[in-house]
C-alpha cells in the first residue's frame, strides 16, 4: 500500500494536457495583421526559401509544378495562396498517442502541452555543479519529467548524453523514453537513418496498423535561418510525415543576425519559412500533422549573445500565435527561457516573462517548459523542478479561469458572517478550503521563525531535496514485456551495425 501511494503521489495523471478556457491574447487588429500577412506573402513569392542538399526534396517540388531557381538551383518561390492552401491540408488539431492511452495529448485547438528542455549538452545541480551530461543524468531527468504531473510530454534530448557515441545515442534515448516513461515523446532528426530508427521503434511499440492512421511520435526541427531549409529538415519531413507522423518546424531567428533587426520583419520571415516547409510536408503526405514553431529571440548587439524574456520575443509570441490560428495550424513556442547561469533572480524573471507570453499566445506545444539555463546550453535539475512547479499555476489559470458558479459567489457565507466578522471558519470556507487556491509545492509562505527552524532553505535547496526524493520513489511504468524485448533487440542490432562516431 505504501509503495502504491508513493507511486501515485508523483507520477499520477492529474490531467494529460491542458484544455484551455482562457481567451487568447491577439494584439493586432485586422488592418495590422493583413499588412503583416502581406509581408509573409511577399517573401514567399519574391524572396523565396532555399531547399539545400537534398535532391529528393527538389524532385518533390518539381513534381508539384514548381521549378527551383537561384544560383544553386534550390530556391523555391511559390504563389502565396497556393502555399496557404497546402497549409490548410494539415489538421488544426491532432492526438499524439502515448503507449499509456490515459497520457495521450491533443495538440492544437484550445489545448496546451508542456514538455521539458531539449538539447542541452551540460547539466547542473547543487551538489555536482556544471558538467557535461552523461546518460545517467539523462535518465534522471527523464524520470523526473515522467513523474511530474505538470509536464505532459517528455520531449527527447532532455540533456545530451555525451558519454555515448553520437552515432548511437539516439537509440538509447528513444528506448529510455519508451520504457522508463509512458508519456508521449519526440524522435531523433539529425540524420535520415536516425529519424528512421525512431519511426521504426515507434512501429514496434504501437504496431504498424495503429500507426498507419494515428500519430504516435513527433519530431522537432529548426530551419537554417535565414531563408534556408537543409536536408536535416527535409529528410525528417520525408521520414516522419511520409509515415503519417507529426513534424514540428521552428525557425530559430536571432533578430539582427538570422533575421532583420526589426521584430515585424523577423516575424514575417519566420512565418514564411515555416509555411513553406508545411507546404512541402503536405506534398510528401497530404494531411500529415504539422506544428508551426516560433523561436524568435532578441540579441545583444554588443556581444551577439541571445537574450531571453525581453519585450521583442514576448511580442513575437503573441503575434505568431495570432497568425498561426488564422492559418489553422497548431503552434509551438519556447517556455521558461533564460540566459542566466543558475536559478537566480534573472532566471526567475526571464523565465516568467517568456512562459507567460507563451501561455497567453496560446502555444499548443511548449518545448523548454522546464529546466532551461544558459540560453539552452545547460539543463538545471533544480530549474526543472522549479519551473515545473510554476507550470501548475499556469495550468490552473488556463484550464479554470474564473469560477462564476453559485458556490463561487458565496452568498451563504455573507449570510453567516455579516459585517465585521471573518470568513476563516464559516461553512463556505470549510467546504472549499482544500481546493480554493493553488499552492505551489516549493514556495515557502510560512513566517520567518518557521522558515529558520526548518533550516532557512531557499528555493534552490528545496528543489534539490524535492528531485532527490522523487528519484528515490521512481518506479517504471508497467509495460508489455514482448514489446520491451523487441525494442531492446532492435537497439542491440542497430548498435552492432553502427560504428562508434563522436561527432
Amino acid at each position: 500500500m505504501a509503495r502504491r501511494s508513493r507511486r501515485t503521489s508523483e507520477s499520477r495523471i492529474v490531467a494529460p494536457y491542458i484544455k484551455r478556457v482562457l481567451p487568447f491574447f491577439d494584439p493586432l487588429d485586422e488592418e495590422q495583421i493583413v499588412k503583416l500577412e502581406a509581408q509573409v506573402d511577399w517573401i514567399l513569392e519574391n524572396v523565396g526559401i532555399a531547399f539545400r542538399d537534398d535532391p529528393e526534396a527538389l524532385k518533390i517540388w518539381r513534381t508539384a509544378g514548381i521549378t527551383p531557381e537561384g544560383e544553386f538551383g534550390d530556391l523555391i518561390k511559390a504563389d502565396a495562396q497556393w502555399v496557404r492552401a497546402q497549409c490548410a491540408k494539415a489538421p488544426s488539431e491532432f492526438v499524439q498517442h502515448a503507449r499509456n492511452p490515459a497520457r495521450s495529448v491533443t495538440i492544437g485547438g484550445n489545448n496546451q502541452v508542456f514538455a521539458p528542455i531539449y538539447g542541452a549538452p551540460f547539466v547542473r545541480d547543487l551538489e555536482g555543479g556544471r558538467r557535461y551530461a552523461k546518460f545517467e543524468d539523462f535518465e534522471k531527468l527523464l524520470r523526473l519529467s515522467y513523474m511530474h504531473p505538470n509536464l505532459h510530454h517528455t520531449g527527447l534530448v532532455i540533456a545530451e548524453p555525451t558519454d555515448i557515441p553520437v552515432s548511437k545515442r539516439r537509440l538509447d534515448m528513444v528506448l529510455a523514453h519508451m520504457t522508463q516513461s509512458d508519456k508521449p515523446h519526440l524522435g531523433a532528426i539529425t540524420e535520415m537513418e536516425r529519424a528512421q530508427d525512431s519511426v521504426d521503434m515507434a512501429e514496434i511499440l504501437h504496431g504498424s496498423d495503429f500507426m498507419e492512421n494515428n500519430c504516435v511520435i513527433m519530431a522537432n526541427v529548426n530551419t537554417n535561418s535565414p531563408l534556408l531549409v537543409d536536408k536535416v529538415v527535409t529528410q525528417a519531413v520525408r521520414v516522419y510525415c511520409g509515415r503519417g507522423q507529426a513534424i514540428v518546424v521552428v525557425p530559430f531567428i536571432l533578430s539582427g543576425a538570422m533575421g532583420p533587426v526589426s521584430t515585424a520583419a523577423s516575424i514575417a520571415q519566420a512565418m514564411a519559412e515555416a509555411m513553406m516547409v508545411c507546404a512541402f510536408a503536405q506534398l510528401v503526405r497530404p494531411g500529415a500533422p504539422f506544428v508551426l514553431g516560433n523561436f524568435l529571440s532578441s540579441m545583444s548587439l554588443k556581444s551577439g549573445a541571445p537574450t531571453f524574456g525581453m519585450p521583442e520575443p514576448v511580442v513575437s509570441n503573441y503575434v505568431v500565435g495570432q497568425m498561426a490560428r488564422r492559418l489553422g495550424l497548431p503552434l509551438r513556442c519556447g517556455g521558461s527561457l533564460s540566459a542566466s547561469k543558475i536559478e537566480d533572480a534573472q532566471a526567475a524573471y526571464e523565465s516568467a516573462d517568456s512562459m507567460h507570453s507563451t501561455m497567453l499566445a496560446g502555444a499548443n506545444f511548449v518545448l523548454h517548459s522546464a529546466g532551461w539555463l544558459e540560453g539552452g546550453l545547460c539543463t538545471g535539475f533544480e530549474k526543472l523542478i522549479m519551473d515545473a512547479d510554476r507550470l501548475g499555476g499556469y495550468q490552473k489559470v488556463l484550464s479554470q479561469g474564473l469560477d462564476l458558479s453559485d458556490e463561487a459567489m458565496a452568498r451563504d457565507a455573507y449570510d453567516e458572517v455579516g459585517a465585521g466578522g471573518h470568513f476563516l471558519g464559516c461553512g463556505h470556507t470549510m467546504r472549499n478550503y482544500q481546493n480554493a487556491f493553488y499552492e505551489p509545492a516549493l514556495s515557502d509562505s510560512e513566517n520567518v521563525e518557521s522558515w529558520e527552524e526548518g533550516g532557512s532553505l531557499d528555493m534552490r535547496a528545496r528543489a534539490y531535496a524535492k528531485w532527490n526524493t522523487m528519484l528515490a520513489q521512481y518506479e517504471p511504468p508497467e509495460m508489455d514485456i514482448a514489446k520491451k524485448d523487441a525494442l531492446e533487440a532492435f537497439v542491440a542490432r542497430r548498435k552492432e551495425e553502427l560504428p562508434d562516431a563522436w561527432y
